[in-house]
């Protein structure tokens, strides 16, 4: 005979429920045993959405096995609460986080490198590439794809809500609280490489005439080599940061 379950969303998790559903008990019937894990993300969650499970009121982990009648809370990243002595289902994030993007994120990936962000990303990775990186270097997937952040293997991981790269950079220095470990400069935009300040007399020969004969101060990438110079585009990307807290920032 069926059990029959209800559950609970809360927060931003709403998001991927139908308007019906938000905010709202959802009541199903459980067939035969499923975990925690399953249940969710055949709701339509990613699991890596997801930071603490109370079933009947007590937490549990995602791999918890349901066979009877339960109620089940379902909450997000806590923010500003510390929950610290709950059990959390996320691990927990390294102190410095790193980035792997999927194929649809590019202009966002070379965002967060503006900001001194380690994001990895490749227009031809495929999603496996995408799940196996993620896993064996600890770096926060960031996807598009429901589906590719329901891959077992990946731990840490989020769901980028809207479409617009420079709000895509605002949603997730807010998601993450990376406010206050934004390096602008320090990687190169083009291929996430470490920039270290070089003096003119080595990198003259490879400077247009015009950046030779107006700029003294460079910039090069450690690994592909790439010139920076504080420029119009410079100074238009750091009024751009300059204006990301107060949301005043225009590409």
């Amino acid at each position: 005979m069926p059990e029959h379950i209800s559950i609970r969303f809360y927060a931003e998790l709403n998001d991927f429920l139908a308007p019906g559903q938000r905010g709202h008990e959802i009541s199903l019937e459980l067939t035969q045993p499923r975990s925690v894990k399953d249940l969710v993300e055949s709701i339509g969650i990613p699991h890596p959405e997801i930071d603490l499970v109370l079933v009947n009121g007590n937490p549990v982990r995602l791999d918890h096995l349901l066979q009877d009648s339960v109620n089940i809370s379902v909450y997000p990243l806590f923010r500003s609460l510390d929950i610290s002595p709950i059990q959390h289902c996320q691990p927990e994030r390294p102190l410095e986080p790193g980035f792997v993007l999927d194929v649809h994120l590019g202009r966002l990936a070379a965002y967060l490198r503006m900001l001194g962000f380690d994001a990895q990303y490749r227009n031809d990775y495929e999603d496996e590439t995408l799940a196996d990186i993620s896993s064996s270097c600890d770096r926060i997937l960031l996807s598009c794809d429901r589906q590719l952040l329901m891959r077992k293997k990946v731990s840490f991981g989020y769901f980028v809500r809207t479409r617009e790269p420079l709000r895509q950079l605002q949603e997730v220095l807010s998601r993450f609280d990376l406010t206050n470990l934004i390096k602008p400069f320090t990687r190169c935009m083009q291929c996430n490489g470490k920039t270290h300040a070089v003096k003119k007399s080595e990198i003259e020969g490879q400077l247009p005439a015009e950046t030779k004969k107006y700029y003294n101060k460079f910039f090069q990438c450690e690994d592909c080599k790439k010139i920076y110079w504080e420029g119009s585009h410079y100074f238009k990307m750091q009024q751009m940061i300059s204006g990301l807290n107060d949301g005043s920032s225009s590409v």
